[in-house]
């Protein structure tokens, strides 16, 4: 026969655990020998083994008693159901490791292997690392609620890199991140990018440069990114706006009307 603090090392669990299970009717509790301490026996170690088991997996007390009274047939469906749901959480978990790794990695948290590619494709050209991040940054939302458009804005974005034209235009407004905002050189990219749009939008007959389709309030959100992170790309919004050209995320040719409306003043805090 068993003391309590025997059968508890028997089981694996503290003696605590074995005054817990009584309490909540799960163990048997013994009546006292004459010298006033309860004795346990072997079935009570094998009790205790499987209510140990059955908690460790996550199952409620509650429904630990219910199995514990259960028949052979409903313990063996209940234990693999069970299994089922740990070796779910098992992959859970796997998943969350894999995620916690990728967070060392930078780019590779919340984004597909082929835009971390283009990432790495524009720091090989020379661009500055502030404008990746900011690249990085507003594909993450795309990936997150337009997943099964990533090929296509990807294959748009590879094409801009074909393009001498695009390439000057990351190259100069890397070298002019750390100007002010009366930088020449902002002047001078605004007058090239305005013409080249201009160009593209003639060659398609649109009123819109490359339209990705990206909802107003996303296309609003990554506008906002980009200002907030890169400033002179605010400045150089402005300038564009002056050359009849409003947006960032989605490109769209002014009307005369729009033209004409005073621009806010530029916050210069």
């Amino acid at each position: 026969m068993l003391t309590i603090g025997e059968l508890a090392s028997y089981a694996g669990v503290t003696v605590r655990a074995v005054r817990h299970y009584h309490t909540k009717g799960l163990l048997t509790e013994p009546e006292r020998d004459h010298s006033g301490y309860r004795r346990y026996d072997a079935a009570a170690v094998v009790e205790l083994v499987r209510i140990r088991t059955l908690a460790e997996a996550g199952v409620p007390l509650a429904r630990v008693r219910e199995l514990l009274q259960a028949g052979d047939e409903e313990l063996a469906a209940a234990v693999a159901d069970i299994d089922r749901r740990l070796r779910a959480e098992i992959r859970q978990r796997q998943r969350h490791r894999e995620r916690i790794a990728r967070l060392a990695a930078g780019d590779n948290l919340a984004l597909p292997p082929e835009v971390v590619d283009f990432l790495d494709r524009l720091r090989a050209l020379g661009v500055d690392e502030r404008i990746v991040r900011v690249e990085r940054d507003g594909w993450i939302p795309l990936a997150a609620c337009s997943p099964e458009r990533i090929p296509e804005l990807l294959a748009r974005k590879r094409d801009h890199l074909a393009d001498p034209e695009i390439i000057d235009f990351y190259l100069t407004l890397s070298q002019a991140l750390d100007q002010t905002g009366d930088d020449p050189r902002l002047v001078e990219l605004a007058d090239k990018l305005s013409a080249y749009i201009t160009r593209i939008a003639d060659e398609q007959g649109e009123f819109s440069v490359d339209d990705t389709g990206i909802e107003p309030p996303l296309a609003e959100l990554l506008d906002t990114l980009v200002f907030d992170t890169v400033p002179p790309a605010r400045r150089l919004n402005e300038l564009l706006r002056q050359r009849g050209w409003t947006g960032w995320t989605k490109l769209e040719r002014m009307d005369q009307a729009q033209m004409v409306r005073p621009t806010p003043p530029v916050d210069q805090g």
